[in-house]
């Protein structure tokens, strides 16, 4: 009497992530380097300027909170996600915002603080569209579209 085969679990195919094909250049290292840097920069920046250097009120402002926002990306951008990278590119652009109106509008230190933060926007911004570009780049010259990253094919 023959004894009837077990099924074998059938693991589906993954497809290679781009750190298996092709190692990472060193320009991307970079741009996320200065994104995570200036990212950083605005966060510091934002509770300095409301507690310390020249807050609305004496004492420190409730406007400092604006910092919380920017730490929600901090740790997508330290995992290397590119989606964060994408939607950051987006909310810098209400901090530009800011720091544009306030350096016209504000005396002085405040209004220094605000060109810093339009400056460290710029940068974030610049930073977070290069990298989404040069990582689609590489992925496109190893053969990888972005959803075979991610995704098993």
């Amino acid at each position: 009497m023959q004894t009837p085969l077990s099924p074998s679990p059938i693991t589906p195919p993954t497809a290679p992530s781009i750190a298996q094909i092709a190692p990472v250049q060193p320009h991307v290292h970079l741009s996320r380097a200065l994104a995570v840097g200036s990212l950083l920069g605005l966060i510091v920046l934002s509770l300095a300027w409301e507690l310390l250097v020249a807050p609305m009120r004496p004492g420190g402002s409730w406007l400092a909170l604006k910092a919380l926002p920017l730490c929600l990306p901090l740790a997508g951008l330290l995992k290397n996600r590119m989606y964060t990278y994408r939607w950051v590119s987006i909310l810098v652009w209400l901090y530009f915002t800011e720091g544009v109106v306030r350096a016209w509008g504000d005396k002085a230190p405040s209004n220094y603080c605000a060109l810093l933060e339009t400056a460290l926007c710029l940068v974030l911004f610049v930073a977070c569209l290069m990298h989404v570009r040069l990582r689609q780049r590489d992925a496109k010259a190893a053969g990888l579209s972005e959803t075979s990253t991610t995704q098993p094919s």
